[in-house]
């Protein structure tokens, strides 16, 4: 019973408010953006937008994209006016941001809102991870962070768990219930947070800003380092296709009644608690598999590659998780699926964390802090590259509706464009009439004719390019 007291008396009170403001947040983000892509793209008649998938990858790749490149700025504003005042801020920013964008239905007013909603998020994440950095001494850093990164994989495996039900009743719930979550972390952080101890300085705001980008541009003279980032850019670029490509190919193509069936098989009440009322699993609920697998074996699969060096377990992961991405787009079946979700997991788990750790142990002991505010960086220019793999090369190879529309053509008729009284919906059904398939069939004889699966080479091998590129820069370029 002492342990366990020391255990938690070693960190501060913050610490804990910190960590359970970063749950609850992650918990609103991720139950958001894990099913925003079906929310833009899936028909209108079923309360979604109906957008393309261009449309889809501009609207969230460079939402996230602004997301990862404003903290360097969002930090010192913080670090000016007060990390207190700054997180409410962002809260009353994610707040307005949500509902605002729940009822947003034309493609300039959602680009514009989730941008928006993006400025919240980027004024949030620097000043919780400095919290955390602030509230830990050498001696609990290591076990400190390790709590924080489990707090983000529990609120993002919960978070999905929430909004797949809500969005059965409508999709405005979901936005609803994404801004309301934010209400607890307005209380937690008005009535219990501290003010971490932060230095003064005598600059002006603009000279703190314009301060922070020379450092950044002091770092990326680096070559070396700048190789390093570009390269880790194919590593994002991958990963980000769980959030933007995969729910889509799911709702598309993946008969989930499959899985629903085999689970209702074993725990009825569990099928029912985790299904839709049609007798299927929605897509966020199997792509979020994902946070559910860190959550299990991070532990593990971080003891197993701690003896590798950074560089090493880097490769090896993303090479594993480039076997799992190719997997993921390669099946109808969401068992298989749910395997390929594993492998790509123990890719990721090796090589995301050893990311950070490998900027920190090359950067010049001088400039730390400095190098280790780039890391975001590839984070960015990733996002812009899914963005691009996720729209217009995911429409052209992957997407059923583009599909549909080429194959009209082929056989011989024209379909209507999609509009706001001719619908996704529509736009099937009168195919389906033209060609007396039913929807089974249709959805068989396209993935035969037209293999959609192929998008699996295109994801794939941009992570096992990215392992060779690393490998290169190992035996080459830092030597």
């Amino acid at each position: 019973m002492s342990n366990k007291k020391n255990f938690f008396t070693q960190f501060p009170s913050t610490f804990w408010i910190a960590n359970t403001a970063e749950l609850i947040e992650r918990l609103a983000w991720y139950g958001f953006y894990m099913v925003f892509a079906i929310y833009l793209t899936a028909s209108k008649d079923k309360g979604a937008l109906g957008f393309s998938q261009v449309d889809k990858s501009y609207i969230m790749s460079l939402g996230t994209t602004l997301l990862y490149l404003l903290p360097v700025i969002t930090g010192s504003i913080a670090d000016k006016f007060g990390y207190k005042k700054i997180l409410l801020l962002s809260f009353a920013i994610y707040m307005s941001g949500f509902l605002m964008l729940g009822k947003a239905t034309d493609f300039t007013s959602v680009f514009l809102l989730f941008l928006y909603v993006a400025v919240g998020g980027a004024f949030f994440k620097p000043i919780i991870s400095a919290t955390i950095a602030k509230t830990t001494t050498d001696k609990t850093s290591s076990i400190g962070f390790g709590i924080f990164y489990m707090m983000v994989n529990i609120g993002s495996f919960i978070g999905p768990l929430f909004t797949s039900q809500l969005r059965e009743n409508s999709w405005y719930s979901v936005f609803i219930f994404t801004a309301g979550v934010f209400i607890v972390n307005i209380l937690l952080i008005f009535f219990f947070y501290k003010e971490p101890k932060r230095e003064k300085s005598d600059k002006n705001f603009s000279q703190t800003i314009i301060e922070s980008l020379t450092n950044i541009f002091e770092v990326l003279k680096d070559i070396k380092f700048l190789i390093f980032l570009i390269l880790i850019a194919g590593f994002w670029s991958m990963y980000y296709q769980l959030f933007y490509s995969l729910p889509v190919f799911i709702d598309q193509w993946v008969d989930t009644n499959i899985l629903f069936e085999k689970i209702y098989s074993i725990s009825p009440s569990f099928a029912q608690m985790i299904g839709t009322a049609q007798g299927t699993v929605a897509a966020e609920m199997i792509t979020n598999i994902d946070a559910m697998y860190i959550i299990i074996f991070q532990i593990l699969i971080s003891t197993i590659v701690m003896r590798l060096k950074p560089l090493n377990a880097m490769i090896s992961g993303i090479f594993i998780a480039s076997i799992g991405i190719g997997l993921m787009f390669m099946t109808k079946n969401p068992i298989y699926l749910i395997f390929a979700m594993l492998v790509f997991a123990v890719g990721e788990m090796s090589s995301s964390p050893k990311i950070t750790e490998y900027i920190g142990r090359i950067a010049p002991s001088d400039k730390v802090a400095m190098y280790m505010g780039t890391s975001f960086l590839p984070v960015a220019l990733g996002s812009s590259i899914a963005g691009y793999l996720s729209g217009s090369v995911y429409e052209q190879i992957s997407d059923k509706i583009s599909l549909i529309y080429k194959d009209a053509l082929i056989q011989g008729f024209r379909l209507p464009e999609l509009s706001n009284t001719f619908t996704q919906t529509d736009l099937i059904n009168e195919y389906l009439s033209k060609t007396g398939q039913t929807a089974s069939q249709m959805t068989n004889y396209l993935w035969a004719t037209y293999q959609p699966y192929n998008i699996m080479y295109v994801y794939a091998s941009i992570g096992i390019f990215t392992a060779i590129g690393l490998f290169v820069y190992d035996k080459i370029v830092r030597k």
